[in-house]
């Protein structure tokens, strides 16, 4: 009877694991490019939540190939419905791309999912780059 226990316990433990796993919101630093006296940034985010957000606002900071920040900025990337993935583009004025060596998420400054500001925002957020970028956290 314990042994049945524990293994209905376990799998309990799993099942709750595995959703909130699942409950993530990806961003995926894709590509800079060049763009008229400035960087050019792509950012697909893949809203893996149940929930639809009306404002996610992130303060990011960009460093250059050898550690030393570059910009910071504010950035809305919300509205973001619930399962779906979007892109974001946004200019950085008077960086050159070539000098971005790697972005910081630094913090998610709001989190609106319309019903009030949300708590833990930056719990579920998971960072990746493509291109030989480096975007972290």
């Amino acid at each position: 009877m314990f042994r049945i226990l524990m293994i209905a316990l376990a799998a309990l433990a799993l099942a709750g694991g595995a959703a909130a796993a699942a409950e993530r919101l990806g961003l995926e630093l894709n590509k800079l490019e060049p763009r008229d006296g400035a960087c050019r940034a792509y950012i697909v985010i893949e809203n893996g939540t149940p929930t639809a957000f009306e404002s996610l606002k992130l303060d990011l900071v960009m460093f250059d190939r050898e550690g030393i920040v570059a910009e910071r900025l504010a950035l809305e990337v919300a509205p973001l419905p619930a399962g779906k993935t979007s892109l974001k583009v946004f200019d950085v004025a008077g960086l050159a791309c070539g000098q971005v060596g790697r972005v910081l998420l630094n913090e998610v400054l709001a989190c609106d999912d319309g019903t009030g500001a949300r708590d833990g925002c930056m719990d579920f957020v998971e960072t990746s780059a493509r291109g030989g970028l480096e975007f972290i956290k």
